[in-house]
């Protein structure tokens, strides 16, 4: 018997708004903080402002965004915050002091909270429910690969030509992503088949109760990511691995789109635990190997057990998450995960950063390895269904 597909038109044109989308925030996310230090003379701290603002305004807005998907629709709102997300990025060509640039970010975060809870409830929609473990599996590989991508294509080109022609570029991506929406249909769910009130701002609307113990692993899981996102390039620097550092994500990338296939099938054919288990352990596991990498092949093979490790974990959670609720609460249950999951990332951007220079990268990585191996024990204890 054929299994129902997973490659549709639909699937492939709102995967493609996430990619455009995730590139250009990752993109943004690795050279604004040095655009700002060479246009304005800011400091690191400002830097970092710059990249803060943004993931501020998107924990702020998220958890309203599965309410405001009930009230205008998943497809209307597609459409909305994507061209919003694009216009957006019209006006970093024009920017012309430090605080406008915060107060731009800060608005770009808003668009970027609604049509990045969007993509994912749309996706989950979509997905054959059967398939969906491998489905949101492929659909999330849009963020990972944007990682890679985003960073490489912004410092390519910042060497080589300005930062004015980057801004253009970004440019044309938005526009990308803006296209792709206009191909892209929404399962919505009649008004008469939901509950009375789903429509209104309530409080106890704002995060999916159903959704949160996976979310809150969710959370635990990108605090200990952050140190990888954050501060795997400066660890790099600290141990002499600055000509391999480049190349951490390129091997993460490669090991999780060969691993995921795999895993995103085991995930709908045996469940949650039998995949996500070995992934939490392989992860603790290239944590600690990180902890001892003085060489250039220790640290590249802890890169690709994170890719293996690490690299399936958000989609799975995130299937548990919207599997746990019907097709009009999907929207609310992708808000909390990914309200959650931003808070992670940043929580550990900054906890992990005072870390680091109280005990170090080694402890810091050691640390962090039994964290997690900790996190696998209160996945068993808050999510005894999965």
């Amino acid at each position: 018997m054929s299994q129902p597909k997973i490659w549709t038109k639909n699937f492939i044109s709102i995967a493609a708004v996430n990619l455009f989308i995730f590139i250009t925030f990752y993109t943004l996310l690795t050279t604004l903080p040095l655009y700002v230090i060479d246009k304005w003379g800011a400091t690191e701290a400002q830097g970092g402002l710059v990249v803060t603002a943004m993931l501020l305004a998107a924990i702020l807005l998220r958890p309203f965004s599965g309410t405001i998907l009930d009230i205008f629709g998943k497809r209307k709102m597609l459409l909305i915050s994507s061209i919003l997300f694009a216009i957006t990025m019209i006006f970093y060509l024009f920017v012309d002091t430090f605080m406008t640039m915060l107060i731009l970010r800060f608005i770009h975060g808003l668009s970027f909270a609604i049509v990045t809870t969007v993509t994912s409830a749309i996706a989950a929609d979509i997905v054959p429910a059967k398939r969906r473990g491998e489905g949101l599996g492929y659909f999330t590989m849009a963020m990972n690969l944007a990682v890679v991508f985003g960073p490489f294509i912004g410092l390519t080109v910042i060497q080589f030509t300005s930062y004015h022609n980057l801004f253009l570029m970004l440019n044309l991506f938005t526009v990308l992503s803006v296209i792709s929406s206009l191909f892209v249909q929404a399962n919505e769910v009649k008004p008469t088949d939901q509950p009375k009130g789903t429509s209104s701002f309530k409080l106890k609307e704002l995060l999916e109760k159903e959704a949160v113990s996976i979310s809150f692993i969710g959370l635990l899981i990108a605090f200990a990511y952050a140190s990888i996102v954050s501060f795997i390039s400066v660890y790099g620097n600290a141990r002499e691995l600055d000509h391999v550092s480049n190349y951490f994500f390129v091997v993460f990338a490669v090991t999780m789109l060969l691993s995921r296939p795999f895993l995103g099938k085991q995930f709908d054919l045996r469940g949650p635990k039998p995949v996500i288990i070995p992934c939490m352990v392989l992860f603790s596991l290239g944590l600690f190997m990180l902890s001892f990498s003085n060489q250039a092949v220790t640290f590249l093979i802890a890169a690709a057990i994170i890719g293996v490790g690490y690299g399936s974990l958000l989609p799975f959670f995130l299937t548990i998450a919207v599997s746990r609720v019907k097709q009009h609460r999907t929207g609310h249950a992708t808000a909390t995960f990914y309200t959650l999951y931003d808070l992670g990332i940043a929580l550990g951007s900054y906890i992990l950063g005072i870390v680091v220079s109280l005990m170090g990268f080694t402890n810091m990585f050691i640390m962090l390895a039994v964290f997690v191996g900790l996190i696998l024990f209160l996945f068993f204890y808050l999510n005894r269904r999965a």
